[in-house]
């Protein structure tokens, strides 16, 4: 029974190269033969790695939208897997050359090649991001096989040997016909996959591949004052290959803060006070980041009206200095009262000046109402 690729990868049938590429990644490394054990994981992980080779290219991708099939040899579009031949198809090869690494590959022994970089989503707290905390984060990086360190081949056993067909150039010649005529071409050779070698007893952990999957913590510095949005490049934390290990992109989510918002370098703190206290005065505690910090509240104080703690805000990440923690007073209005508090209150209006609240509402209540409902 034919599989739906679109549906193997969890994607629509409109996604983008990106999307599709996104998924691929997070399902090949669920799937890795040397992460997951379960029974039907090689398989899944074949199939997998199958639907993305077909629709990460878009003459294959299009050839399977109009069939409902990939393009086999001898068809237009020729072997869906892009000369890795049916059923000499490897999966490890597509996840090698997605996730980087692979010695010179299909495109020629053009010197070792860099592992792929990794992106990360890390939550930061206010209090983490203000001190400019070390805090670690869980990666999983392809890195150098601990068995064979890296050599592809079993300890002990046979040492590679030199490809008979390339001579171990990794490379060979083709003829391609073309409008001027015949042209010599190079092309990698297709026996030892442009490594000029052949592995003769592979490496029983990696399969003759000289690196495995592994989950690790890398730990991470935060610069004071980091805010959302940012990336930190922790170099060759990537994606272990010949030419050098990848780097580690840490992209920053800001974890919300349960009393304090923040506005750049600066905290907010709306602070609730009762209609007596915004009219006497009083004291009340702000959250700060250094605990709780005891205040005056004026008497006569006004809703909507700022308070500065200066200092008390965030570092500020390109330049000197913090903000300041801004508390904004928020007058409450009580919506029903005792009727000792509606007396005394009338008479307080009586007193003032102020008209009494009628029967039906209108009056000194409906106009406070009004003012502090904006």
């Amino acid at each position: 029974m034919n599989v739906d690729y679109y549906e193997l990868l969890g994607v629509s049938r409109t996604a983008s190269g990106d999307e599709i590429k996104s998924a691929y990644r997070k399902l090949a490394v669920k799937y890795h033969p040397d992460r997951n054990k379960e029974e039907g994981a090689s398989e899944r992980f074949a199939k997998i790695n199958e639907a993305y080779a077909v629709l990460s290219d878009d003459e294959k991708r299009a050839h399977y939208d109009r069939f409902g099939s990939a393009p086999s040899a001898g068809m237009p579009g020729g072997d869906p897997f892009g000369g890795m031949g049916g059923a000499g198809f490897d999966p490890m090869d597509i996840f090698e050359q997605l996730f980087g690494g692979a010695m010179g590959g299909r495109g020629g022994r053009r010197g070792p090649v860099r592992g792929d970089d990794i992106d990360v989503a890390l939550n930061v707290t206010l209090e983490q991001a203000r001190s400019g905390a070390e805090v670690t984060v869980e990666v999983d990086r392809m890195t150098e096989c601990e068995h064979c360190h890296g050599t592809k081949s079993e300890p002990g056993g046979k040492p590679p040997k030199t490809c008979p067909t390339c001579k171990g150039s990794g490379q060979v010649q083709a003829q391609a016909r073309t409008i001027f005529g015949n042209i010599m071409t190079q092309q990698p050779c297709q026996t030892c996959r442009g490594e000029g070698q052949i592995i003769e007893d592979p490496c029983t952990v990696c399969r003759g591949r000289g690196r495995t999957l592994k989950s690790e913590t890398v730990t991470v510095s935060l610069p004071k004052g980091i805010d959302e949005g940012y990336r930190i490049r922790v170099a060759g934390q990537g994606h272990e290959g010949p030419g050098g290990a990848g780097d580690l992109y840490v992209h920053i989510d800001m974890e919300k803060h349960q009393q304090l918002q923040r506005e750049g370098e600066h905290l907010i703190f709306p602070a609730k006070i009762s209609f007596p206290m915004a009219a006497l005065g009083g004291k009340i505690d702000v959250p700060t980041l250094d605990g709780p910090q005891s205040i005056e509240v004026k008497a006569g104080t006004q809703h909507g009206e700022l308070f500065r703690l200066k200092g008390q805000g965030m570092p500020r990440l390109q330049g000197s200095g913090s903000g300041d923690l801004v508390v904004v007073y928020d007058v409450v209005v009580p919506k029903s009262m005792s009727s000792e508090a509606r007396e005394a209150l009338e008479h307080y209006a009586r007193i003032t000046g102020n008209d009494v609240p009628d029967q039906h509402g209108h009056g000194l209540f409906d106009k406070l109402g009004k003012l502090f409902r904006g």
